[in-house]
């Protein structure tokens, strides 16, 4: 066990925990932070993602300490975020939620993306949103709240 201070949303955080502990369990587990979801655990699927940094990082894969002084966003500061609440907002509208388990993930990668680019195109959508899988396949859905979001940023 190790001692990491974290800076989670903005806020300090202190935690002790093996070194190979994955991010993704520090923030359920030790953090009780559980809008972030686990997925598959190999990073293959998305629902993991966070903001490391202010990329879109996928958290079950990457050990606390590597984490080192990086920040990290979580779904649970999208609301207060000005671009989050923009993706949030659209989502809604555009009913783009079915069973919902994945979308912490796909919004966090959105908003990593509109960030990023703030007129994407399809092919920015794609290769962005590529990794997130819905079960539910939303991904029409989702598609039109990115496009929703980025004209409402823009």
């Amino acid at each position: 066990m190790a001692t990491y201070k974290l800076t989670v949303n903005g806020q300090p955080k202190e935690v002790a925990a093996d070194p190979s502990t994955p991010l993704l369990w520090v923030l359920r587990e030790e953090l009780n932070m559980t809008g972030t979801k686990y997925g598959c655990g190999v990073s293959a699927c998305g629902a993991c993602t966070v903001h490391v940094d202010g990329v879109a990082t996928r958290s079950c894969m990457l050990p606390i300490s590597l984490l080192g002084n990086r920040p990290v966003v979580t779904i649970e500061a999208m609301a207060s975020d000005p671009v989050g609440r923009v993706v949030q907002d659209a989502w809604v509208e555009k009913d783009v939620v079915q069973c919902g388990y994945c979308q912490s993930g796909q919004i966090m990668s959105a908003v990593a993306l509109l960030r990023a680019t703030a007129k994407p195109t399809e092919t920015n959508i794609e290769e962005s949103m590529g990794g997130n899988i819905c079960r539910c396949a939303t991904y029409v859905r989702i598609r039109e709240a990115i496009d929703l979001a980025s004209q409402r940023l823009t």
